[in-house]
């Protein structure tokens, strides 16, 4: 009977941790992507050209490197949920900045709303580390992941919505709004979440370091890492320039927001079925080796969108690009917290995150420099694409035998 209470209690407890970062990951993508889905009511009012926009989200990524690689001290010392709350206030307030109009508020924004968007993900994990078991780790990650793709199916209703409602630092200064309630919604759990923290633990200069080199030192978190570079890169394009793509081909604003919103739709279910299938029926590395080949056909096909072409093939485009780019986060992170030391979940998968985040910014900022020399949306697309191919060769290859993925 006892142990009958405790398994209650401890799924009781795994549902409300899931229901918790589903909540903090969706809210932390609608106030991320906003920007890019306003962007070219933003560029209309100020006059902005383009390429500024890789250049925001360049920045915002840039910002995120610095604050995932250093984020695992402070989630130890002051635990993870009350780091996925500053992560919502810092979201919260760097969105509403952007309302100012200028390139140095601009600038602000990016840093204060990248570096809280960037420990949100690092922050959940852990927490959810805890109350994972291994064996459906992958699938729990998953669902809890499938917020993100929610954030966005929503972002890309509401930012159109609240534009023409508004204006676009009305949809801002609303969603940044939300941001600073969700802190607030979570602080009830705080207590019980957050019993891990160890008020002893320190932050050095040096951790940068080691969180950076606990994963690119063995093989299998060293191909995580180049896999989270490649992703991300594939993923950032897409958020940052399909909606401003789809307006260069005579899509309205609200037209292609809801292609968008239909094509980011798809990778709910889809990140909740690889996850499943790699929890049950396959490695996790032989899923993300396929979802890395898939990326890259879907980024080419991509490319060669024309003005001419019905919707629903441009949708069918997009779909199975975030069937694929938008998908992958649930098995990552669960073999991240796989592989990860006991105690070191946050900082490993942080470090796995920071060279995603690399990726996040050196491909918007590829993809503005081949924009300016080249005026096409749709060679960038392809040029995103090489790294993933790359990834999906490299995870073909057996893992050591060490840290073989065991099977349920």
């Amino acid at each position: 009977m006892k142990q009958a209470h405790e398994s209650v209690s401890t799924m009781r407890m795994l549902l409300l941790a899931v229901a918790a970062m589903f909540m903090q990951q969706t809210v932390i993508a609608v106030g991320k992507i906003l920007p890019a889905v306003v962007a070219p009511a933003i560029l209309l009012d100020l006059a902005f050209d383009p390429a500024w926009v890789g250049a925001y989200f360049g920045l915002t990524a840039f910002c995120a490197l610095f604050f995932q690689m250093s984020c695992g001290s402070f989630i130890v010392r002051y635990g993870a949920l009350r780091v996925s709350q500053a992560a919502l206030v810092m979201l919260g307030i760097g969105t509403a900045l952007t309302v100012e109009g200028s390139l140095l508020f601009f600038a602000l924004s990016a840093i204060i709303a990248g570096g809280g968007a960037a420990v949100s993900t690092p922050a959940s994990s852990h927490l959810l580390g805890r109350y994972s078991p291994a064996r459906h780790a992958p699938l729990v990650f998953s669902v809890k992941q499938t917020g993100v793709p929610a954030g966005l199916l929503i972002a890309g209703f509401l930012g159109p919505w609240l534009t023409g409602w508004t204006d676009w630092r009305g949809a801002m200064l609303i969603v940044g709004g939300m941001c600073l309630a969700a802190a607030l919604v979570l602080e009830p759990v705080r207590e019980e979440f957050d019993s891990d923290r160890v008020l002893t633990q320190s932050f050095r200069l040096s951790d940068l370091k080691g969180t950076l080199s606990s994963v690119l030192v063995g093989r299998e978190l060293r191909s995580l890492s180049f896999a989270s570079f490649a992703f991300n890169a594939v993923q950032s394009v897409l958020t940052t320039y399909f909606v401003i793509y789809l307006t260069t081909l005579g899509y309205t604003l609200a037209a292609a927001g809801v292609v968008f919103s239909f094509a980011v739709a798809v990778a709910i279910p889809g990140r909740i079925l690889w996850g499943w299938i790699g929890s049950v029926y396959v490695a996790p590395r032989a899923v993300m080796s396929g979802l890395a080949f898939g990326m890259a056909a879907s980024a080419v096909f991509i490319a060669l969108y024309e003005a001419s072409w019905p919707v629903w093939l441009v949708g069918l485009g997009a779909a199975a690009l975030s069937a694929t780019a938008l998908s992958w986060h649930g098995i990552v992170l669960s073999e991240a917290a796989r592989l990860a030391p006991e105690g070191k979940r946050g900082a490993v998968t942080g470090g796995v995150l920071s060279c995603g985040q690399f990726g996040a910014m050196v491909m918007p900022l590829v993809y503005s420099a081949l924009l300016s020399l080249t005026g096409s949306y749709g060679f960038g697309f392809v040029v995103c694409g090489l790294p993933a191919l790359l990834v999906g060769i490299d995870l073909l290859r057996a893992p050591q035998p060490e840290t073989a993925h065991a099977k349920p």
